[in-house]
């Protein structure tokens, strides 16, 4: 963010009182050409941007005039029918699996938000922005895993000085990236290897998935992992990269006070010359 868009976006906040968030987001979009890949334009993204823009003491928005319409959405997860019966098996007797990436309109959107909110330490949250929803079937229909692929972290010093990124960079090719924000093989499925194999699944395939969706590739992933709960065992068995570990801040910690679990960062490389690709 230069001066001169932050000057823009303080004048007319000054200049247009009667603005919501929306109308200003949906402006600032116009005026930078703000658009992904199909031509929409990245509301999303910018609506993010102010935000962090506001949390930075930076500039004050409007007030909302409605509830956060995620808040409300992630209040209102309905339950959803499904088997918990038991599957202990080998990898093979799932039988070929069934990957589907989950477009909105979704009848199977329900049970992903459903089983996500029921069953996930974190809960289902938001996910702003770009976003890829995974549900993952047996040959037989029954679900056994639900996967979240969202925008990447705004900043991070491990990932950053891994790829090589300067702040010029980073602000360039960050949507280049995309983060697995939500990772759940259900409680009742007890299948070796099968998270690994997942992840595989998913690496060979996000990139076309994102630019059917979006209008561009993703040419790395990263997940954050809490050494407290977790070993990043199926990110290494997927051949995913120890990138380094955080400093235990939150996103909101805007002040230096906030302290949160340490989390390690792991980086999946999608394409062989993805640090060319991230810093040209």
């Amino acid at each position: 963010m230069g001066v001169a868009e932050l000057a823009l976006i303080r004048g007319w906040l000054q200049a247009h009182p009667t603005w919501n968030r929306t109308r200003l987001s949906r402006e600032l979009c116009v005026a930078w050409n703000w658009r992904n890949g199909v031509g929409e334009l990245k509301d999303m993204a910018c609506r993010t941007l102010l935000l962090k823009l506001e949390a930075r003491g930076q500039i004050v928005l409007p007030p909302r005039r409605i509830p956060s319409i995620n808040g409300r959405r992630n209040r209102l997860v309905v339950e959803v029918a499904h088997d918990p019966s038991p599957i202990q098996c080998a990898l093979a007797a799932l039988g070929p699996l069934q990957i589907q990436a989950l477009a909105c309109g979704d009848d199977a959107l329900g049970l992903f938000r459903f089983l996500l909110a029921r069953y996930h330490y974190l809960g289902l949250g938001n996910c702003v922005g770009q976003n890829l929803k995974y549900l993952v079937r047996d040959s037989s229909g029954r679900p056994l895993a639900v996967l979240l692929f969202g925008s990447a972290a705004w900043q991070t010093r491990p990932r950053d000085l891994w790829i090589g990124w300067n702040a010029q960079q980073r602000l360039a090719h960050l949507p280049l990236v995309a983060n697995n924000a939500r990772f759940l093989l259900l409680p009742w499925v007890k299948v070796p290897n099968l998270a690994s194999h997942l992840l595989g699944q998913l690496a060979a395939r996000i990139s076309s998935d994102w630019q059917a969706k979006y209008g561009h590739p993703i040419h790395l992933l990263e997940t954050f992992v809490e050494t407290n709960r977790f070993r990043g065992t199926c990110y290494r068995a997927a051949g995913w990269h120890l990138g380094g570990v955080s400093a235990g801040r939150s996103r909101n910690d805007i002040h230096f006070k906030l302290q949160v679990p340490t989390k390690e960062i792991y980086l999946q490389p999608l394409v062989r010359d993805f640090r060319r690709r991230l810093t040209t």
